[in-house]
């Protein structure tokens, strides 16, 4: 819980709201990375999900890949932080290889493709491909903010 102190006489509490995702940009040897179209909104992403209380940022990520993909990945580093300051969600974007399983559709994705860095951008809205296209700089873990819709401009 946040404490803080108003005009130096009230004490207020407030509890930020907010929750955490993570999603794999799984790049293959060829240099193609792994997208899906979402079931619910029929947009490209990257795929990923809310992490569950109990488990650690690396197995929400391998669970939520084989979950919405059917390709089993190795966790190798974190690339990104991204926040959507509108929804309060702050997605943590890892860095994998595939290391087996089938691609496939899944209740969450209609689509699942391996595409190159330009389908990438011409695919994904800014805020979803930008997430990929980090994980290919090696000089991350890149840390940005958006609104849903457009990134907030680097300070």
């Amino acid at each position: 819980m946040l404490l803080y102190m108003s005009n130096g006489s009230q004490q207020s509490t407030s509890t930020p709201l907010h929750s955490v995702s993570v999603a794999g940009a799984v790049l293959r040897e060829d240099g193609r990375l792994l997208a899906i179209r979402r079931a619910d909104n029929g947009t490209w992403e990257l795929p990923g999900g809310v992490l569950e209380l109990s488990e650690a940022p690396e197995e929400g990520v391998r669970r939520e890949v084989l979950e919405e993909t059917g390709v089993h990945v190795e966790v190798d580093e974190l690339s990104g932080v991204y926040k959507n300051t509108t929804r309060g969600i702050v997605a943590l974007v890892f860095r994998c290889k595939p290391s087996g399983g089938i691609e496939r559709t899944s209740d969450e994705s209609t689509a699942v493709a391996w595409l190159t860095p330009e389908e990438v951008a011409e695919r994904m809205s800014e805020v979803y491909a930008v997430r990929l296209l980090d994980a290919l700089d090696a000089e991350g873990p890149h840390v940005r903010s958006h609104d849903g819709k457009r990134l907030t401009p680097a300070r």
